[in-house]
């Protein structure tokens, strides 16, 4: 562990917290490594089984509510937010309310933001140790088991709203999480104190139910997690709830009210690219493999892959209106290489061909 005696604590704090509003940082906060109810709550999750065939939830168990077991010696999480909300992009009710379109989660229509986060927070950690000396840090951004919304409420960057996502009083929801793991025993904020109140806008707002009460998210049935992590077929039952939605879902944060204090995103890097805001499914779907490969490398949807993303954008065209360019663009991958992909494809046919 660092020798905390030659270092001034606070000062080191002070100047990561103006280093980091530099490197495009909303805001940074310090929390230490205890998160016993937290802990207890995720595992009466896994327990009902709401992570699906995320399996590495179960995997990593208690590692991801105790930090000090991620990165040996850590007593302190530095906890930072970076905002991504897209202010040029296509407005997102009128995207939802055009089923010709496709629906793309607002924080993936630019570039990956796990890159531009990681690269950010460990140029912070490499700077401080500069100026005060080596100590031992251990950078996060998703990729690690981390309860990273816990650890961001007690580091004062906002509270858990009942949808499950972190609320910030001067910034609403839009905003990536990132955490550098230290050895520095920092002084830490005060966490943040909830207030949605009587609010429940996000629950029912859900297209699937999948807040099935506050503070309490089924990931088998979130859109999110449907178009992103599941890799199977997509429930039938479920498949009219995701309308047009091809890559992610933000319903409950479009309906929050604290995201009329949403920040634009200052990155450029978080800018739309290819017109995912507003992209018309029949020509998202003539996508090539290689074409989708040349477009979506550098993005957070690359990581689904090709057949996932087909196979999403399938649904939406069977949940379209019926026309001759969908029926068409159907029709043109029934015989597609992935089982999977002409599952769904037959399917949103069949939905058309009763339609005509």
């Amino acid at each position: 562990m660092t020798e905390p005696r030659s270092i001034d604590l606070h000062a080191a704090k002070l100047e990561l917290a103006t280093r980091a509003q530099a490197l495009g940082f909303g805001k940074l906060g310090v929390a230490s490594v205890e998160i016993p109810a937290d802990e207890q709550h995720l595992l009466r999750w896994l327990e009902a089984g709401f992570h699906g065939e995320m399996h590495y939830m179960q995997r990593h168990g208690r590692m991801r509510s105790r930090p000090e077991e991620l990165a040996p010696g850590t007593v302190r999480v530095i906890s930072v937010r970076m905002d991504y909300w897209p202010q040029s992009a296509r407005d997102a009710a009128q995207v939802l309310g055009d089923g010709s379109l496709g629906y793309v989660s607002r924080y993936a229509l630019g570039r990956d933001y796990h890159k531009i986060m990681r690269r950010a927070l460990a140029g912070l950690a490499q700077e401080l140790s500069e100026r005060i000396g080596p100590f031992g840090y251990r950078v996060c951004v998703d990729s690690a088991p981390v309860l990273e919304k816990a650890l961001a409420r007690n580091a004062g960057l906002g509270w858990i709203g009942k949808h499950t996502n972190l609320i910030a009083p001067d910034a609403g929801s839009w905003f990536f999480l990132g955490e550098i793991l230290t050895d520095l025993p920092l002084p830490v904020d005060a966490a943040a104190s909830a207030h949605c109140g009587t609010c429940q806008a996000c629950i029912p707002a859900c297209p699937t139910a999948a807040i099935v009460a506050p503070y309490r998210l089924d990931a088998r049935r979130c859109i999110s997690y449907l178009t992103i992590e599941h890799q199977s077929s997509i429930p039938v039952e479920l498949r009219t709830a995701l309308g047009n939605r091809i890559y992610g879902c933000d319903d409950c944060q479009l309906v929050c009210p604290w995201n009329k204090f949403a920040q634009a995103a200052a990155h450029p890097d978080f800018k739309v690219r290819h017109g995912l805001d507003a992209g018309r499914l029949t020509e998202l779907f003539g996508w090539t493999a290689a074409q989708f490969d040349a477009r979506m490398r550098g993005s957070a949807i690359y990581r689904i892959g090709y057949e996932r993303w087909s196979r999403n954008i399938a649904v939406a065209l069977g949940n379209a209106p019926t026309s001759q360019d969908v029926i068409r663009a159907l029709e043109a991958r029934r015989t597609d290489s992935s089982q999977m992909v002409r599952e769904h494809v037959e399917w949103a046919l069949e939905r058309h061909y009763f339609v005509t």
